[in-house]
């Protein structure tokens, strides 16, 4: 299955009240789709998946199949620190309609390399779904070593694995290593290294960024491809600004402001999460204003 170059680790909007606001969600994936994204992951980090409940998680991704409509594959987050919890999370998602499953590493357990490959396997045994797989050390605690990751590519559905490990080393020693770079894809869980990513051999981002700036990054990826790489270097060059402003405070609070100059309702964040101050909000706000010159030069 072909998710594309660019795929947006989705924000939820809640409420005043906390619950999830589905009008919002279902105008947040038609912005998407139509803004650079080719596919959709649906809790997510980004999401806030920590925070919601298990009905939550299930009718979000059920809720995001229905309206992304076959016009870009969604891949639910199901992955979780517990394996029997995941794979029922995993059939939750295949009865919904997903079209692949994202697993990240298991979490706070800090489980040895054998205990991670474990944990994979037997998920992905237990579907028919095509598997992404989520190295997010920042997060979890544990690495997933690339040695890991080449022997989970043999696994015949496990596709794609999202590299948030923020090493490029590591990223280009899981391309060199498997067997069919093909079968296998190495994407950035980093939108500061897409380009980068893409200079080894990895095939795209699973993104933050996409959603205030989607078609600039497909601009910035179309732009390599095709032997510009002066253009693609300026307008990564641009966006590491944005994506430092995007990240200088804990994911998804940045970026769910960022989403309110676009006119969308997301400003509010489930505790532990709290909205940004009214300074980080104006140093955010320099920050975009002088993107958006800067965007003038190639848009």
């Amino acid at each position: 299955m072909n998710i594309g170059r660019i795929g947006t680790a989705m924000i939820t909007p809640f409420k005043e009240d906390g619950t999830i606001n589905y009008p919002e969600l279902e105008r947040i994936i038609n912005h998407l789709i139509n803004n650079g994204t080719d596919c959709i992951v649906a809790c997510g980090t980004t999401s806030e998946n920590p925070t919601m409940t298990t009905e939550e998680k299930i009718e979000v991704v059920r809720f995001t199949v229905e309206k992304a409509a076959g016009r870009v594959p969604v891949i639910a987050g199901t992955g979780d620190n517990e394996t029997a919890y995941s794979i029922a999370m995993t059939h939750k998602a295949e009865e919904n309609g997903a079209d692949g499953i994202m697993l990240v590493a298991p979490y706070y357990n800090k489980p040895n390399q054998r205990g991670i490959y474990a944990h994979f396997e037997k998920i992905a045994k237990e579907t028919r779904l095509p598997v992404m797989l989520y190295n997010v050390p920042g997060r979890t605690g544990i690495n997933v070593a690339y040695e890991t990751s080449v022997a989970l590519s043999k696994i015949p559905n496990i596709t794609w694995i999202k590299e948030a490990s923020g090493n490029l080393d590591q990223m280009g020693d899981i391309i060199e290593n498997v067997d069919a770079a093909d079968d296998f894809l190495v994407y950035s869980g980093d939108d500061g290294l897409t380009l980068p990513l893409l200079a080894i051999g990895g095939a795209g981002i699973i993104s933050v960024a996409s959603h205030v700036v989607g078609n600039d990054m497909q601009l910035m990826i179309k732009a390599f491809n095709e032997g510009n790489h002066e253009l693609a270097a300026k307008i990564h060059r641009a966006l590491l600004p944005l994506v430092r402003a995007l990240f200088a405070q804990p994911n998804p609070s940045p970026v769910k402001y960022a989403m309110t100059k676009l006119g969308f309702d997301t400003l509010n964040v489930r505790l532990p999460m709290v909205e940004m101050t009214d300074e980080e909000k104006a140093n955010f706000d320099q920050v975009w204003d002088t993107y958006q010159e800067k965007a003038k030069n190639y848009r």
